[in-house]
Protein backbone atom coordinates (compact mmCIF):
# COMPACT_ATOMS: atom_id res chain seq x y z
CA UNK A 1 0.00 0.00 0.00
CA UNK A 2 1.29 3.46 -0.92
CA UNK A 3 2.21 5.99 1.70
CA UNK A 4 1.50 9.68 1.37
CA UNK A 5 5.22 10.34 0.98
CA UNK A 6 5.23 8.03 -2.08
CA UNK A 7 2.45 10.04 -3.71
CA UNK A 8 4.27 13.28 -2.92
CA UNK A 9 7.40 11.83 -4.50
CA UNK A 10 5.47 10.94 -7.65
CA UNK A 11 4.22 14.51 -8.01
CA UNK A 12 7.83 15.68 -7.81
CA UNK A 13 8.53 13.86 -11.10
CA UNK A 14 6.18 16.08 -13.12
CA UNK A 15 4.94 18.95 -10.91
CA UNK A 16 7.58 19.63 -8.23
CA UNK A 17 6.38 21.79 -5.36
CA UNK A 18 9.41 24.05 -5.77
CA UNK A 19 8.10 25.10 -9.20
CA UNK A 20 5.00 26.69 -7.67
CA UNK A 21 4.66 30.46 -7.70
CA UNK A 22 5.92 32.41 -4.70
CA UNK A 23 2.49 33.30 -3.31
CA UNK A 24 1.26 29.72 -3.35
CA UNK A 25 0.81 27.03 -0.70
CA UNK A 26 1.37 23.55 -2.12
CA UNK A 27 2.23 20.08 -0.91
CA UNK A 28 0.99 18.16 2.12
CA UNK A 29 -1.08 20.76 3.99
CA UNK A 30 -2.84 18.44 6.44
CA UNK A 31 -1.67 15.12 7.85
CA UNK A 32 1.41 12.92 8.18
CA UNK A 33 3.50 11.98 5.14
CA UNK A 34 4.20 8.57 6.68
CA UNK A 35 0.51 7.63 6.77
CA UNK A 36 -0.75 4.96 4.40
CA UNK A 37 -3.16 5.87 1.62
CA UNK A 38 -5.46 3.03 0.61
CA UNK A 39 -8.41 5.14 -0.60
CA UNK A 40 -7.97 8.64 -2.09
CA UNK A 41 -10.49 11.22 -3.27
CA UNK A 42 -9.29 13.65 -5.97
CA UNK A 43 -11.04 17.00 -6.30
CA UNK A 44 -10.56 20.50 -7.66
CA UNK A 45 -11.40 22.00 -4.26
CA UNK A 46 -11.57 20.80 -0.68
CA UNK A 47 -14.88 22.13 0.59
CA UNK A 48 -16.80 20.84 3.63
CA UNK A 49 -18.97 18.83 1.22
CA UNK A 50 -15.89 17.21 -0.32
CA UNK A 51 -14.54 16.28 3.12
CA UNK A 52 -17.88 14.70 4.04
CA UNK A 53 -17.83 12.79 0.75
CA UNK A 54 -14.33 11.50 1.51
CA UNK A 55 -15.38 10.42 4.98
CA UNK A 56 -18.38 8.50 3.60
CA UNK A 57 -16.15 6.78 1.04
CA UNK A 58 -13.58 5.86 3.68
CA UNK A 59 -10.84 7.95 2.07
CA UNK A 60 -7.95 8.90 4.32
CA UNK A 61 -6.50 11.36 1.81
CA UNK A 62 -7.85 14.07 -0.48
CA UNK A 63 -5.74 15.40 -3.34
CA UNK A 64 -6.91 18.78 -4.65
CA UNK A 65 -5.80 21.50 -7.01
CA UNK A 66 -6.78 24.52 -4.93
CA UNK A 67 -5.11 24.75 -1.50
CA UNK A 68 -7.40 24.05 1.45
CA UNK A 69 -5.23 26.42 3.49
CA UNK A 70 -4.14 29.48 1.55
CA UNK A 71 -4.34 32.56 3.74
CA UNK A 72 -3.30 32.36 7.42
CA UNK A 73 -6.12 30.93 9.54
CA UNK A 74 -7.44 33.36 12.15
CA UNK A 75 -10.44 31.26 13.09
CA UNK A 76 -11.22 27.55 12.77
CA UNK A 77 -14.96 26.98 12.62
CA UNK A 78 -16.40 23.55 13.29
CA UNK A 79 -18.00 23.53 9.85
CA UNK A 80 -14.84 24.54 7.96
CA UNK A 81 -12.93 22.18 5.68
CA UNK A 82 -9.66 22.25 7.71
CA UNK A 83 -11.55 21.49 10.92
CA UNK A 84 -13.43 18.61 9.30
CA UNK A 85 -10.22 17.17 7.86
CA UNK A 86 -8.75 17.03 11.36
CA UNK A 87 -12.02 15.72 12.83
CA UNK A 88 -12.13 12.76 10.42
CA UNK A 89 -8.36 12.24 10.34
CA UNK A 90 -8.18 12.91 6.59
CA UNK A 91 -4.94 14.21 5.07
CA UNK A 92 -4.78 16.78 2.27
CA UNK A 93 -2.32 17.16 -0.59
CA UNK A 94 -2.82 20.35 -2.61
CA UNK A 95 -1.04 20.88 -5.92
CA UNK A 96 -1.84 24.31 -7.32
CA UNK A 97 0.38 26.48 -9.53
CA UNK A 98 3.00 23.73 -9.75
CA UNK A 99 0.35 21.63 -11.51
CA UNK A 100 -0.69 24.61 -13.65
CA UNK A 101 2.85 25.17 -14.87
CA UNK A 102 3.86 21.57 -15.55
CA UNK A 103 4.82 21.10 -19.19
CA UNK A 104 4.60 17.29 -19.15
CA UNK A 105 1.28 16.80 -17.35
CA UNK A 106 -0.84 19.42 -15.66
CA UNK A 107 -3.93 21.58 -15.83
CA UNK A 108 -2.95 23.48 -18.96
CA UNK A 109 -1.73 20.41 -20.84
CA UNK A 110 -5.07 18.70 -20.13
CA UNK A 111 -7.00 21.83 -21.15
CA UNK A 112 -5.02 22.04 -24.38
CA UNK A 113 -5.66 18.38 -25.14
CA UNK A 114 -9.40 18.77 -24.57
CA UNK A 115 -9.41 21.83 -26.86
CA UNK A 116 -7.69 19.85 -29.62
CA UNK A 117 -4.44 21.81 -29.61
CA UNK A 118 -1.13 20.50 -30.92
CA UNK A 119 2.52 21.54 -30.54
CA UNK A 120 1.91 22.90 -27.05
CA UNK A 121 4.67 24.95 -25.46
CA UNK A 122 4.98 27.18 -22.45
CA UNK A 123 5.16 30.85 -23.40
CA UNK A 124 8.20 32.93 -22.51
CA UNK A 125 6.00 36.04 -22.62
CA UNK A 126 3.38 35.26 -19.99
CA UNK A 127 3.88 33.90 -16.50
CA UNK A 128 1.25 31.15 -16.73
CA UNK A 129 0.63 31.10 -20.47
CA UNK A 130 0.83 28.17 -22.88
CA UNK A 131 0.54 28.32 -26.67
CA UNK A 132 -0.68 25.66 -29.09
CA UNK A 133 -2.14 25.28 -32.55
CA UNK A 134 -5.30 23.85 -34.04
CA UNK A 135 -4.68 21.24 -36.77
CA UNK A 136 -7.02 23.23 -39.01
CA UNK A 137 -8.15 26.85 -38.65
CA UNK A 138 -11.65 27.31 -37.24
CA UNK A 139 -14.06 30.18 -36.83
CA UNK A 140 -14.39 31.56 -33.31
CA UNK A 141 -17.92 30.18 -33.09
CA UNK A 142 -16.87 26.68 -34.15
CA UNK A 143 -13.85 26.62 -31.85
CA UNK A 144 -15.98 27.84 -28.93
CA UNK A 145 -18.59 25.17 -29.69
CA UNK A 146 -15.94 22.44 -29.77
CA UNK A 147 -14.48 23.59 -26.45
CA UNK A 148 -17.94 23.78 -24.87
CA UNK A 149 -18.65 20.18 -25.86
CA UNK A 150 -15.21 18.89 -24.84
CA UNK A 151 -15.39 20.44 -21.37
CA UNK A 152 -19.08 19.76 -20.80
CA UNK A 153 -19.87 23.43 -20.26
CA UNK A 154 -23.49 24.45 -19.77
CA UNK A 155 -22.45 27.73 -21.37
CA UNK A 156 -19.43 29.88 -22.10
CA UNK A 157 -18.56 33.38 -23.31
CA UNK A 158 -16.62 34.10 -26.47
CA UNK A 159 -15.77 37.00 -28.74
CA UNK A 160 -15.47 36.92 -32.51
CA UNK A 161 -12.88 39.41 -33.73
CA UNK A 162 -10.92 37.17 -36.10
CA UNK A 163 -11.95 35.38 -39.28
CA UNK A 164 -10.11 32.20 -38.37
CA UNK A 165 -8.39 30.83 -35.29
CA UNK A 166 -5.19 28.82 -35.68
CA UNK A 167 -2.81 29.78 -32.85
CA UNK A 168 -4.36 29.58 -29.38
CA UNK A 169 -2.92 30.88 -26.12
CA UNK A 170 -4.36 29.36 -22.97
CA UNK A 171 -4.24 29.89 -19.25
CA UNK A 172 -6.44 27.82 -16.98
CA UNK A 173 -8.24 29.53 -14.12
CA UNK A 174 -8.02 33.30 -13.92
CA UNK A 175 -5.98 34.12 -17.02
CA UNK A 176 -7.47 37.31 -18.38
CA UNK A 177 -4.38 39.31 -17.50
CA UNK A 178 -2.42 37.18 -19.95
CA UNK A 179 -4.15 38.81 -22.93
CA UNK A 180 -1.22 41.09 -23.71
CA UNK A 181 1.26 38.21 -23.63
CA UNK A 182 -1.12 36.22 -25.84
CA UNK A 183 -1.07 39.06 -28.39
CA UNK A 184 2.75 39.16 -28.25
CA UNK A 185 2.74 35.43 -29.06
CA UNK A 186 0.67 36.13 -32.16
CA UNK A 187 -2.29 34.20 -30.80
CA UNK A 188 -5.61 34.39 -32.58
CA UNK A 189 -7.47 33.50 -29.38
CA UNK A 190 -7.03 33.26 -25.61
CA UNK A 191 -8.70 30.31 -23.90
CA UNK A 192 -9.14 30.83 -20.17
CA UNK A 193 -11.48 30.39 -17.22
CA UNK A 194 -11.88 33.95 -16.04
CA UNK A 195 -11.46 37.36 -17.66
CA UNK A 196 -12.51 40.88 -16.65
CA UNK A 197 -14.48 43.37 -18.73
CA UNK A 198 -11.54 45.71 -19.36
CA UNK A 199 -9.39 42.76 -20.42
CA UNK A 200 -12.02 41.75 -22.97
CA UNK A 201 -11.97 45.30 -24.29
CA UNK A 202 -8.19 45.10 -24.56
CA UNK A 203 -8.46 41.77 -26.38
CA UNK A 204 -10.90 43.30 -28.86
CA UNK A 205 -8.43 46.11 -29.55
CA UNK A 206 -5.61 43.63 -30.03
CA UNK A 207 -7.65 41.46 -32.38
CA UNK A 208 -7.53 38.41 -30.10
CA UNK A 209 -10.67 36.33 -29.62
CA UNK A 210 -11.57 35.32 -26.07
CA UNK A 211 -12.98 31.95 -25.03
CA UNK A 212 -14.08 32.12 -21.37
CA UNK A 213 -15.22 28.70 -20.13
CA UNK A 214 -15.46 29.51 -16.42
CA UNK A 215 -12.84 28.90 -13.73
CA UNK A 216 -14.14 25.49 -12.65
CA UNK A 217 -14.44 24.00 -16.14
CA UNK A 218 -11.00 25.26 -17.18
CA UNK A 219 -9.36 23.37 -14.30
CA UNK A 220 -11.60 20.41 -13.51
CA UNK A 221 -10.40 18.98 -16.82
CA UNK A 222 -7.24 17.74 -15.07
CA UNK A 223 -8.94 15.76 -12.31
CA UNK A 224 -10.01 12.59 -14.11
CA UNK A 225 -6.70 12.26 -16.04
CA UNK A 226 -4.91 12.74 -12.71
CA UNK A 227 -7.00 9.97 -11.12
CA UNK A 228 -6.03 7.69 -14.00
CA UNK A 229 -2.35 8.64 -13.79
CA UNK A 230 -2.22 8.05 -10.04
CA UNK A 231 -4.07 4.75 -10.38
CA UNK A 232 -1.53 3.49 -12.89
CA UNK A 233 1.39 4.46 -10.64
CA UNK A 234 -0.17 3.08 -7.44
CA UNK A 235 -2.44 0.18 -8.45
CA UNK A 236 -2.80 -0.98 -4.84
CA UNK A 237 -4.49 2.30 -3.88
CA UNK A 238 -8.06 3.23 -4.87
CA UNK A 239 -8.35 6.70 -6.45
CA UNK A 240 -11.68 8.28 -7.37
CA UNK A 241 -12.88 11.65 -8.64
CA UNK A 242 -15.10 13.72 -6.39
CA UNK A 243 -18.73 13.98 -7.42
CA UNK A 244 -19.06 17.47 -5.90
CA UNK A 245 -19.50 20.30 -8.40
CA UNK A 246 -17.91 22.87 -6.16
CA UNK A 247 -18.59 26.18 -7.92
CA UNK A 248 -22.40 25.66 -7.93
CA UNK A 249 -22.78 27.97 -10.94
CA UNK A 250 -26.04 27.45 -12.81
CA UNK A 251 -27.12 28.78 -16.20
CA UNK A 252 -30.64 29.92 -17.10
Amino acid sequence: MAKIRDILGFFETFAPVASAMDFDNCGLLVGDKNSEADRVLVSLDITPEVVEEAAKLGCGLIISHHPVIFNPLKRLGADSAPFLLAKYGISAICMHTNLDLSESFGVNTCLASAAGLENLRRSDKGECLFVGELPNPLSAEKFAANVKEALGCDGLRYTDVKDKIKTVALCSGSGGDEIFAAAEEGADALLTGEIKHHEINAANGLGVCVIDVGHFKSEDVVILPLVERLGEEFPETFFTKSSIYSDRIKFL
